[in-house]
């Protein structure tokens, strides 16, 4: 996923989501790799990112309501709440500070 601040952007997911920064490259850092548990994000620098009305990332959860709770306490802009789908997924999603939308889903 791209955005105009690595460490901006990797400090957002590390601090709310618990993710662990477990790969970076370049001088000034360009790429980094977060981890937690068994997903990972890949974070690159593109100082001209514009955000999208696509999702660029999908989180599938045990929790989705919890995180979504989690989500509104901590003031995250959230692009659609917490919904049941007919195709038996409850989810939501977000956009972090650059603008890029996050699904969320937990398979019910």
């Amino acid at each position: 996923m791209s955005v105009t601040n690595v460490e901006a952007a990797s400090a957002f997911y590390v601090r709310l989501f618990g993710f662990e920064k477990v790969f970076e490259n370049g001088e000034p850092v360009g790429f980094v790799i977060l981890k937690k548990d068994d997903a990972e994000l890949h974070i690159t620098l593109n100082k001209d990112h514009k955000a999208t009305v696509h999702n660029v990332a999908h989180l599938i959860v045990d929790d989705a309501a919890a995180l979504y709770k989690h989500c509104v306490s901590s003031g995250i802009r959230i692009i659609k709440g917490l919904r049941d789908a007919e195709y038996g997924v409850r989810g939501f999603v977000f956009a972090d500070p650059d603008g890029n939308r996050i699904d969320v889903g937990q398979v019910l």
